[in-house]
């Protein structure tokens, strides 16, 4: 089979690779019919995560049909079509138990950083039963792979960690895919208020598309004093970080109000400044997490009846075997007005 293998930092290569076989009773092998590129992705080929070793198949996103199973997997069968989780769980684990399979003892986030993952033609699942989602005849497949990974992850760490309600006033501080996920699900809990702040003239245009009360563009500021113009100096309930750098979590510390809460979506490669001078008496609720995927499957509900509309997310097309080609425009995405890319196998 052909899979995208890394080689070390700014190396990688769309070659020929042994398919994969059952290591576990549990076990499924599943042919990907669709993968995308996350910003994860972009890191390891920095060099920035460690845990992925050469020879590593990339990828932690996926959709297909499943090939193989195992004796001990119950509620799969061949030629299923499923979505693949980008977490990994057991579900017996004491972490899987608390519903935080991000830190499953037996699995986690696995693909494409420990074990080979999904930009390939052929993937192996360890517990299948809990890690795959059936898909729903008739189900757009492209708008099910963005419940891989974004749209839970947006969910879980941004909207329900940042307590949004109805009639809040929240702002997102970044309009990647991520933020702009964020902004698709906070708006099932209606707040009254959304402001989406980045420097991309175009994604704040897509943001307006999707529902944005009020878009910032910051590029020459941190949109920190627009944004407290617009709530009469208050700030807001939820200040949602979705970049990962010190500049926009400082601006969220800046921008939420007394009794608010800062949810970190966003994955640091650096330390950032804690103002707890600032902060201490002011009753605010500061969260991080890794998605869970807890969420998956309410999602999967609310996207197959169009209560939810991802599609507007994806910006570019490619072949499984113009991995590369996708890779160089998710990689340059302010030059090519990327959000997600989607590989589609031929």
């Amino acid at each position: 089979m052909k899979a995208l293998v890394y080689h070390g930092p700014g190396k990688f290569e769309w070659e020929e690779k042994a398919e994969p076989v059952l290591h576990d009773p549990g076990e499924a092998i599943v042919r990907i019919t669709r993968t995308t590129i996350c910003g994860t992705d972009l890191h390891i080929l920095k060099g920035d995560v460690p845990s992925v070793t050469k020879g590593r198949t990339l990828g932690h996103e996926g959709v297909g049909v499943i090939e193989k199973v195992g004796g001990a997997v119950s509620n799969f069968c061949v030629g299923d079509r499923v979505l693949i989780s980008c977490i990994t769980s057991c579900g017996r684990c004491e972490n899987c138990r608390r519903q935080m399979y991000s830190h499953c003892e037996k699995g986690g986030w696995i693909l494409g950083n420990r074990i080979d993952g999904t930009q390939a033609q052929m993937v192996r699942i360890p517990h299948a039963d809990t890690s795959l989602y059936s898909v729903p005849a008739g189900a757009d497949e492209e708008a099910l792979l963005m419940l891989s990974d974004i749209l839970p992850t947006a969910f879980e760490c941004g909207v329900l960690n940042g307590a949004v309600k109805p009639g809040d006033t929240i702002a997102i501080i970044g309009a990647g895919p991520i933020g702009l996920a964020t902004l698709l699900t906070a708006k099932l809990f209606s707040p009254a208020v959304i402001i989406v702040a980045d420097t991309d003239t175009r994604r704040l245009q897509v943001a307006r598309e999707l529902g944005a009360t009020h878009i910032v563009n910051s590029i020459n500021s941190n949109g920190v004093p627009d944004i407290l113009r617009l709530t009469a100096g208050k700030g807001v309930d939820v200040a949602i970080e979705a970049v990962g750098i010190p500049e926009t979590f400082d601006a969220c510390q800046q921008l939420v109000a007394a009794g608010g809460h800062i949810a970190n979506i966003g994955v640091h490669g650096k330390g950032a400044m804690l103002h707890l001078d600032k902060l201490w008496d002011r009753n605010i609720t500061l969260t991080t997490r890794l998605v869970d995927t807890a969420a998956t499957g309410m999602l999967l509900k609310a996207v197959t009846s169009g209560a939810l509309k991802p599609q507007p997310l994806i910006t570019h097309r490619f072949g499984l075997s113009e991995i590369g080609k996708a890779y160089e425009v998710f990689g340059h995405a302010a030059r090519d007005g990327a959000l997600k890319v989607v590989m589609t196998a031929e």
